[in-house]
């Protein structure tokens, strides 16, 4: 594959334009690129949910053109985190004191300054961590296996 074809693929995956079948689909349809959010849940250390480093993985050059996606995830945890952090720096050089509580920070940082997220790739969640004064992502939680398959549907 050439370099401008490799170029050209990436841009149309990117741009939401991988589905080159012809079928329509609704905004609703499509991945998560360009979609934002608000939902930021409360960190609760209780709820043994794993944070996400924010690092990009080794990135397997089998992937060929696709292989940058790989970077889309930690690249976005990393640029929205230091936005909210900003303006939670701000707010304290402002007020000479953090939000107090999670309401707090949703009101006067994420909804005063109308702060759109990017929505996260593979479940991924931001969440406010009250006591350190910071944004974090959490990875999703595992569902549990079981073994016992009387409730399946077939």
């Amino acid at each position: 594959m050439s370099r401008s074809s490799a170029w050209l693929l990436s841009c149309i995956v990117l741009a939401g334009c991988g589905d080159l079948t012809g079928s329509s689909n609704t905004p609703a349809d499509r991945g998560i690129i360009g979609k934002t959010t608000q939902d930021i849940s409360q960190f609760n250390t209780d709820a043994n949910r794993e944070i996400s480093d924010g690092k990009i993985g080794e990135i397997d050059p089998a992937l060929g053109p696709l292989a940058p996606l790989k970077a889309y995830g930690p690249v976005l945890e990393q640029v929205t985190t230091l936005a909210v952090q900003q303006n939670l720096q701000l707010f304290y050089a402002e007020h000479g004191r953090y939000p107090k509580d999670h309401a707090e920070f949703m009101e006067l940082i994420i909804k005063a300054n109308n702060m759109q997220l990017p929505v996260l790739p593979a479940r991924h969640e931001y969440q406010y961590d009250v006591e350190n004064h910071k944004l974090i992502v959490v990875k999703p939680q595992e569902e549990p296996t079981t073994e016992d398959n009387s409730s399946a549907p077939y």
